[in-house]
Parts: structure tokens; C-alpha cells; sequence
């Protein structure tokens, strides 16, 4: 009786409303192209040079067999908890809790970070910008577009999308217009930075550089969070994963090399720790670099909300599969009867986010550790699993050559993996903080999920 009366009055089930456009608007949107070229390429360009050319490329080969794998286990658990149902179902639940826990930091720590950076992109147009409030602005402002319906944050993630692509496309078009060298040199005769000349690409940095972009290119996968407000989810969330991956491979690999083609100062661009901009100012004028600052800053919050719509949705799973404790479970499995959205869960979402804002920014960027490679990780080994048990046979999509793709991504994570411990600086530092959280999340299973009873990833009842 006294159960009964606790039960939320409100839905606790999310509307589904969302088509492959929707999705994908919103995929793209986390996966956020412009962010990756103008943020994390410069690191690529100052270890490989042109070499970057070749690193995205065999980047590109990884992900589109993690996509793959992605695509086949999203089709058989479209379901908001994301990557860890999938594993807990094929993996059992200690290795599915595991992944939840991994994921807790991976999700969360992201708007903080995003909105810290935000006010180093825009130090050339306004110099002396205070970091913390801007950062706080920016994810308490995320979040409260959050709460909204989510076909109506499709709609503005896609016109904020919109501008970002304008920004890559301004790229694009100067180096299209003001080609100094052929695009075929990049791949025949890749040069890095040494001192103050070029000299040949050699494999290792091009190795180190491929780490890079694999990160640079993630998001993808991000589409399985709103699979539960996705019509026919299991048939058609495939195509939604695919496409976010060719449109992202698109956005981030063009410009990069219509940047190299264009640059004047082939070692400056390289060097530089804002190349993009500066190849701007060398072929166009300080007004258009300023507004290309402006469309980063517009992708970066554009990253923010659609991470905390992923996100608060990811929680609502958790909460769903009693991870918290109540009354912290029942709070987030509520969903506003007006707006449709987890509105609890995301403004506990927002809410850490801003707390998280007051952290230093190297502080939170060792917390996230080097999640991904755990999770990619896992979701390979759950595709084989799933794939000789049966338990995915219900899967809506099917890899192709099977089973190549999980077997890629689990050599080349083995590669990052290797190149990260030998990173002291920050490689190294990730893996360990991934480990202290696996281990953490081991811990909170047995200690605290198996003394209640037996635990797994609930499936939706429609």
C-alpha cells in the first residue's frame, strides 16, 4: 500500500515521436563535427602534419566497423540505458553494471568540460572572458533547453547544426579557392613538423595521430540513447548510426584537407594551435575568422545540449534498472506529462554539470579518463557474444562480414591502448583513471547491487 502511494503520478515512459531525420539531427549533434576539427585535429596536425591526412583515413576504417557494431546491438536494444544493456544481455550483468559505471563519467563530465573551453575559442574576439561563469551559462542554459520536447530539440540542435556546417563549409570553400598544393601529396609524401622545418611523416606519429582522430570522430553511437522515443526503433536505428558516421567522416576530413591545400605556410598551419582560424585570417580577412569563432562557440553549445538530452536519458535507464536507491530512482524515471522528457533527470544532469564547472579543467579532464576504449571495447566483445549465444539474434540489423568489425575495433583499441600508456602526460594518467573506475563500479555491484538481489538492464515494456 504504502509502495503504491510513493509511485510518481506522472508517465514514466518516454513518447516515441522521432524518425531517422530526428535522430540523426540529434546524433550528429553529440557527435559534433565542427568542435572535433577546430579542437581536437590542431593536436593531430602538431603530431603528423599532412600525416593527419593518413591517420583519418585508418580512423575512419575503425569506426566504421565500430558503427557497425554499434548499428547491430542498438537494433536489438534500442533502449535509453545505451551501450550497458547491450553488454549486461550478452556479457551478464557484473560486465554490464561495469559499463554503466564507465559511462556514468563519460557522460557526465562532458558539458562541464565543453563549457570551459568556450571561453578560450572566443578569447580572440573578447579577451579576458571569465571561464567559470560563461561555462556555467552555458550548461545551465543546455539544460533547460533539455527539458523541452525532443522533437522540438531535434529541430534546434539541426539549425545549430546548420551554422556549424556553415563554419566547415567557409573552410572548405578557401581551400577549394586558394589550392597551393595537390591533395595526393598528403598521401604519397606526408610531411610533420620538426623543430622548424618538415620532415617525413613517420609511422609512429601517424599511429599516435590515428588514436587521435578515433576520438575525434566518435559520436555516432550516441543514437542509441533516444531509441526509445525513435518510431520502429529496431529496424531503422541502423540507419540513423550509419549515416551520423558518413556525414561526420564527411564534415571533419574535408576541411581538414582543404586546410592543408590552402595553406600558405604549410608549418605555420601544422604548428599552430589554431590553424583553421589562422588559414582564415591569411585567406580571408579578421571579420570572417571572428565569425568562424563564433560558429565553433555555436557547435560547442550545441554539443552541450544534445550530451545532456543523451545523458539525462541514460540516467532515466539507470533509474528504471534501480541503480540509485530510492528516492533518487523513482525521481528520475519521471517524465513531465506535458514536455515528455525526463525532467528530473536532466536537471540533476545539468545540475552536477554546473557544479562540475567550479572543478579545474585539467582536474575533470583526468576524471574522464579514457572511457572509450573501455566502451567500445566492451560493445565488440558483446557483438561476438551475442552473436554465438543467440542473444542477439532478435537484432533488427545485421553486420556485414562478420566478424570483421568487432575484431577491428578490438586491434585498433588494443594500438590506443598501447600508445596511451606510453603517453605520461595525459595517456597514461586516462587509463589508470579507467581502471580506478571499473574497479569502482565492480566494487558497487557487489557490495551494493547484489545484496538487494538479482540484478539487470530492464527491457521497455513497448
Amino acid at each position: 500500500m504504502l509502495d503504491d502511494q510513493l509511485q510518481p503520478a506522472s508517465p514514466t515512459t518516454l513518447f516515441r515521436s522521432l524518425g531517422v531525420t530526428g535522430v540523426l539531427l540529434l546524433t550528429l549533434s553529440v557527435a559534433t563535427p565542427a568542435s572535433s576539427v577546430f579542437v581536437i585535429v590542431p593536436g593531430m596536425l602538431q603530431v603528423a602534419g599532412t600525416g593527419a591526412v593518413w591517420a583519418m583515413l585508418l580512423a575512419g576504417i575503425v569506426c566504421v566497423a565500430t558503427a557497425f557494431v554499434y548499428a547491430e546491438l542498438s537494433s536489438a536494444w534500442p533502449v535509453a540505458g545505451g551501450e550497458y544493456v547491450a553488454v549486461a544481455h550478452t556479457l551478464g550483468p557484473m560486465a554490464g553494471f561495469v559499463m554503466l559505471g564507465v559511462n556514468v563519467f563519460n557522460n557526465l563530465f562532458f558539458p562541464p568540460v565543453a563549457g570551459l573551453g568556450i571561453s578560450a575559442v572566443l578569447g580572440s574576439i573578447y579577451p579576458g572572458l571569465p571561464q567559470i561563469p560563461i561555462a556555467v551559462a552555458v550548461v545551465a542554459g543546455a539544460t533547460l533547453v533539455a527539458l523541452l520536447r525532443i522533437r522540438v530539440n531535434a529541430w534546434i540542435t539541426g539549425l545549430f547544426l546548420a551554422v556549424e556546417l556553415l563554419t566547415l563549409l567557409a573552410i572548405v570553400g578557401l581551400g577549394v579557392a586558394d589550392a597551393v598544393r595537390p591533395v595526393g601529396e598528403f598521401l604519397t609524401h606526408p610531411v610533420m613538423p620538426s623543430a622548424a622545418s618538415l620532415v617525413p611523416a613517420s609511422p609512429a606519429a601517424i599511429g599516435l595521430a590515428t588514436s587521435i582522430a578515433i576520438f575525434a570522430l566518435n559520436g555516432y553511437g550516441a543514437a542509441v540513447y533516444f531509441g526509445e522515443e525513435m518510431l520502429d526503433a529496431p529496424r531503422r536505428i541502423a540507419r540513423a548510426i550509419m549515416a551520423s558516421l558518413v556525414l561526420t567522416l564527411l564534415f571533419e576530413i574535408v576541411p581538414t584537407v582543404a586546410a592543408l591545400v590552402a595553406a600558405p605556410d604549410l608549418h605555420a598551419v601544422v604548428t599552430s594551435s589554431d590553424p583553421f582560424g589562422l588559414l582564415v585570417r591569411f585567406r580571408a580577412n579578421d571579420a570572417l575568422a571572428d565569425w568562424v569563432s563564433v560558429g565553433v562557440v555555436i557547435a560547442i553549445v550545441n554539443a552541450v545540449i544534445a550530451c545532456i538530452l543523451a545523458c539525462a536519458r541514460f540516467f532515466y535507464g539507470t533509474a528504471r534498472d534501480n541503480v540509485w536507491g530510492r528516492p533518487l530512482d523513482r525521481w528520475m524515471m519521471q517524465i513531465h506529462p506535458r514536455l515528455g522528457s525526463p525532467w528530473i533527470g536532466t536537471l540533476i544532469v545539468g545540475g552536477i554539470g554546473v557544479a562540475c564547472c567550479f572543478l579545474p579543467l585539467t582536474l575533470l579532464l583526468v576524471l574522464s579518463g579514457t572511457g572509450l576504449v573501455a566502451i567500445y571495447a566492451g560493445i565488440a566483445v558483446a557483438a561476438i557474444v551475442g552473436r554465438r549465444t543467440g542473444a542477439s539474434a532478435h537484432a533488427g540489423y545485421r553486420m556485414p562480414l562478420y566478424p570483421l568489425a568487432p575484431v577491428v575495433t578490438l586491434v585498433a583499441l588494443g594500438y590506443v591502448a598501447w600508445t596511451s600508456w606510453f603517453d605520461l602526460e595525459e595517456g597514461r594518467p586516462g587509463l589508470l583513471m579507467t581502471a580506478a573506475q571499473i574497479a569502482l563500479s565492480a566494487a558497487y555491484y557487489h557490495f551494493v547491487l547484489r545484496r538487494r538481489g538479482t540484478w539487470t538492464a530492464t527491457l521497455p515494456t513497448a
